[in-house]
């Protein structure tokens, strides 16, 4: 046989295309051409392919080799095709049998003796390998990953010997089975860890049960990055197709995880935008998509650039990102809570009586006006934390920890989802009409709210999700004119 057809995928954003290696061997000068837009790491792949299929113990055939990648408009980058090209020229040179790999997808990269190298993005390609009813071939560093899946069948090779062995049944390679993953429950921080602090507290309960974005603003050294970084130890555990989408992005940016904890995300405020939100030539995930299903926190946030913070306004609605690019577009998804902190200028120290600020009301101004209204208008919890005094440090009563509070939030989920199937920061208006009703005296309140407040209609609906969050904690079906002022208590904090 002179032309063989191998199936293996790509990676484009989350998705994994399949593409058909097509090798074709003629008489002629020898040689090897690779068509079908490769990129550099892909045309390399000729001489590692070469040097890894004579070190295996076969002929590399000394003929005109053409080899395309179909189809022949989508980029190929990385090197995960190193195995099934070198498994096309075997079977078009007559090495291996012609319908040995019908049913199988191969992935891997290749070392010159032969040795395959795990690759990047494997759960995404194994998901679409599972979709198209076919089974996988990987590297054996790879099979505890695409093992996730449930009921889908890998097979882990350490060689390109042992992948041809199997192939013409001299010694079968046996479906890999992973040990049984548990779920990492512990988290690092907990929030027994923080002292007294009960507003601030309350308000990451609020943001946890409803999945609120919220804003820590306060001078330094009150505890700010503290509370943010136990908000992921008080959200509900991910259930098992929350796990998946989560490892399938870490999968695809080369990032190690916990399995089955939220991500927490902390980028430093020299962050770019195409490092926030995700881009580049073959755009890869950015920090909104890794906190995907998690929490984002952003500290010190008026030092980020403001053009970096704009990018975020269209995520925190739509909950997913979309970078286009000439040729294509590619969606990540980005539902997550996004956490900030700041002081109240440069210093640090404006409106607190205990320590004189240093800075002038224009610098005040300056500093304040580096985050963007139509920003701060979709944060939907504003909280000052005030500065905590020796005897609230040093009080040694045991305060509520992270189990505890999340069991509340567990039931607050209940609610929500028994009542919605969503969580309420992703109520609709008309979602907003149905579960969160106001009687007269909280309808009269909200009308003085608003023209007090100078409420926009965004500002409006997020109050009435917040107070719908405040009544779940409290298990109740209606929303009090008691959890209404609440709502209003944070919203009016952002003035």
């Amino acid at each position: 046989m002179s032309f063989a057809k191998i199936y293996t995928r790509g990676l484009l954003g989350l998705h994994a295309p399949l593409i058909e290696v097509e090798v074709h061997v003629s008489q002629g000068l020898p040689s090897l051409t690779i068509v079908g837009l490769p990129e550099a790491a892909v045309r390399e792949s000729k001489d590692r392919v070469r040097s890894a299929i004579i070190n295996s113990g076969f002929l590399f055939p000394t003929k005109r080799l053409t080899i395309n990648l179909a189809p022949a408009d989508l980029p190929k980058d990385g090197s995960r095709l190193d195995l099934p090209i070198a498994l096309g020229i075997l079977m078009a040179s007559g090495q291996i049998a012609e319908h040995s790999t019908d049913g199988l997808e191969f992935i891997g990269e290749l070392a010159l003796d032969g040795q395959l190298r795990p690759v990047s993005g494997i759960l995404s390609i194994a998901m679409a390998c599972q979709q198209a009813a076919h089974q996988l071939v990987v590297p054996a560093q790879n099979a505890e990953h695409a093992c996730q899946l449930p009921n889908f069948q890998v097979f882990a090779a350490q060689h390109l010997k042992q992948v041809c062995e199997h192939l013409s049944q001299q010694q079968i390679i046996q479906p890999y089975t992973a040990a049984e993953v548990a779920a990492t429950k512990h988290y690092k921080f907990d929030l027994a860890d923080v002292k007294g602090q009960l507003r601030p507290r309350r308000a990451l309960e609020i943001a946890a049960a409803g999945g609120h974005s919220l804003l820590f603003k306060g001078p330094p050294g009150t505890g700010k990055t503290l509370l943010a970084s136990r908000l992921a130890s008080i959200l509900p555990p991910l259930d098992s197709q929350e796990n998946l989408e989560v490892a399938r992005i870490y999968s695809v940016s080369n990032t190690a995880h916990p399995f089955g904890q939220r991500p927490f995300r902390a980028p430093h405020h020299t962050a770019s935008a195409v490092a926030l939100v995700g881009g580049g030539s073959h755009p890869k995930p950015g920090e909104i998509t890794l906190a995907h299903l998690g929490v984002l926190f952003l500290d010190e946030l008026p030092e980020f650039d403001r053009k970096v913070l704009e990018v975020l306004r269209q995520p925190l609605e739509a909950k997913e990102i979309v970078i286009s690019r000439a040729s294509r577009q590619t969606t990540f998804p980005a539902n997550f809570q996004l956490i900030a902190a700041m002081n109240p200028c440069p210093c640090g120290y404006a409106f607190n009586q205990d320590v004189r600020c240093q800075c002038s009301s224009e610098a005040i101004k300056r500093y304040q006006n580096r985050i963007s209204g139509p920003l701060l208008d979709r944060i939907d919890l504003h909280l000052d934390v005030p500065p905590l005094h020796a005897n609230e440090l040093q009080n040694k009563t045991t305060v509520e920890n992270s189990d505890t509070v999340r069991q509340r939030v567990i039931q607050a989920y209940a609610l929500q989802m028994q009542r919605q199937q969503c969580l309420n920061h992703a109520l609709t208006p008309q979602q907003l009409e149905q579960f969160a009703i106001l009687d007269a005296q909280a309808e009269k309140m909200m009308e003085m709210a608003q023209q007090r407040l100078n409420l926009s209609a965004r500002g409006y609906h997020r109050v009435l999700r917040v107070a719908r969050s405040i009544a779940d904690l409290a298990q109740h079906t209606d929303i009090q004119t008691t959890h209404l002022s609440e709502a209003l208590s944070y919203r009016a904090q952002q003035n």
